[in-house]
């Protein structure tokens, strides 16, 4: 039985991973352009 589930577990804590560091790039990206934004407008 925990040889079925544990892979599932696994592969959901990797696509976890994937989307946090995601979401992490596309803030990053937003605020690098927030930035830029701002010094245009000086």
């Amino acid at each position: 039985m925990i040889y079925r589930i544990l892979p599932v577990l696994i592969l959901l804590g990797v696509a976890a991973c994937n989307t946090v560091e995601g979401a992490g790039q596309d803030l990053s990206a937003a605020g690098t352009a927030i930035t830029q934004e701002a010094r245009q407008a000086q």
